[in-house]
């Protein structure tokens, strides 16, 4: 049997490709490869390996005509054209739940940053100025936790441990675990109406709708902090900025952008807003999570490669 041609096209951890090589895939390791290029070759090969960086989109699965498996090291697909994947038959492996403590714990620091205008204060300190910001604690106030689910629970489990009153929100019955962690759950209104920070953790096409957008932030009590570590188009950006600058939000704190980097002119408004804490989506950025996640999506690529009769 002809070895397998694999196709790496994004930095991944050095045991996913050794192992690899030693299965007997010949593997290309292209980490820096530009789209036209990739367009170009990418019939050539049977298996590709991304992470954030590459769109496996409609075109480039067409042209992969050659194509059984698309593996992406992170622990979701919104770079993978999964519709387009499903109608050829092609396999998509990723590692689900991988750097869920790299995103907790990113959460808790943005929010606790927020709270305390850590970054004001920071660039102050680091220009000479030594000025007592005020702040606030976040003991006693009220967290709402949009999306339930791995990350959305232990950050609540943390909070709650911080003496703060835990409400969450899913789209799925979450109301006996809820109540087993100390949490309650609402209604989405709810959460939006009583929160005094609103921590999203969802899972939504590019193209969704905003969850939190203008009707929502209407609803919001004055000074909420948003943490926002999962899904940018999850937020009305445009209405975000508006609520910022009217002061009715005290603070957004973001580990995703509508565009990375921003290229919008209301994007870059909100990025230099001083309000505004962004981190260049770095949730899984660990040396724990990226070798968990290239452990577990080289599990489940093996599997499939053995599956079909690659390997």
């Amino acid at each position: 049997m002809p070895s397998v041609k694999v196709l790496i096209t994004d930095p991944i951890n050095e045991i996913l490709i050794k192992t690899l090589k030693e299965k007997g895939a010949e593997v290309d390791y292209r980490p820096e490869i530009e789209r036209k290029e990739l367009l170009d070759i990418i019939e050539n090969y049977q298996v590709l390996v991304v992470r954030s960086r590459t769109r496996v989109d409609k075109d480039v699965i067409e042209r992969g005509k050659n194509l059984k498996i698309v593996a992406r090291a992170g622990i979701g697909l919104d770079n993978i054209d999964t519709d387009e994947t499903d109608k050829r038959g092609i396999k998509v492996v990723y590692a689900p739940g991988a750097s869920t403590d790299s995103a907790v714990e990113l959460t808790i620091g943005l929010m606790i940053a927020a709270a305390r205008k850590m970054h004001a204060a920071m660039n102050l300190a680091k220009s000479g100025i030594f000025k007592k910001l005020e702040g606030v604690e976040l003991a006693g106030k009220t967290i709402g936790i949009i999306g339930y689910g791995r990350i959305g629970t232990k950050v609540g489990i943390i909070a709650n441990a911080m003496g703060m009153r835990v409400l969450a929100y899913d789209v799925v019955d979450i109301r006996e675990k809820a109540e087993k962690l100390n949490a309650k759950a609402v209604t989405l209104d709810e959460l939006v109406k009583e929160s005094d920070v609103i921590s999203l953790h969802v899972t939504v096409g590019k193209n969704a709708k905003p969850i939190l957008d203008r009707d929502k932030f209407e609803k919001m009590k004055n000074n909420v902090i948003i943490v926002n570590t999962s899904r940018a188009v999850s937020v009305d950006g445009k209405a975000l900025l508006e609520y910022i600058k009217s002061g009715k939000i005290l603070a957004y704190a973001t580990d995703v952008f509508w565009n990375e980097p921003p290229k919008e002119e209301w994007e870059l408004e909100l990025l230099k807003h001083e309000r505004v804490i962004v981190t260049p989506h770095i949730g899984a950025q660990t040396k724990e999570a990226q070798q968990r996640v290239a452990e577990i999506t080289l599990q489940n690529l093996l599997a499939t490669m053995k599956e079909l009769g690659m390997i």
